[in-house]
């Protein structure tokens, strides 16, 4: 079984940052393709970023050029550094992880942006 838990979401105004984090209780970590996807009020969860155990990063178009994501197989974490962001960013943020054809998903962590 794997375990998520994400950390870092808040309030920010339009055109500041935050910084998600997710840990996984998991053996094997680095063999994991992880992502964060979102989930705004009424709408479905949607994509925002995936990165592979090889390294390889996805983005939705939305997001392109804003977001970041990283990961640190030490530390078993996955990282999403979020910049200039946008009211149209509030949602709850959810860590996803991918082995063996699994889905596991974190709690989910709110973030809320201001305009």
């Amino acid at each position: 079984q794997v375990q998520l838990v994400e950390s870092g979401g808040g309030l920010v105004q339009a055109g500041g940052s935050l910084r998600l984090s997710c840990t996984a209780s998991a053996r094997r970590f680095s063999i994991f393709a992880m992502g964060w996807y979102r989930q705004a009020p009424g709408k479905q969860r949607e994509l925002v970023t995936t990165i592979t155990s090889g390294g390889y990063t996805n983005y939705a178009d939305s997001v392109k050029g804003r977001f970041t994501i990283s990961r640190d197989n030490t530390k078993s974490a996955v990282y999403l550094q979020m910049n200039s962001l946008e009211p149209e960013d509030t949602a709850v943020y959810y860590c996803n992880a991918v082995v063996f054809e699994t889905n596991y998903w974190g709690q989910g962590t709110q973030v809320t942006v201001s305009s």
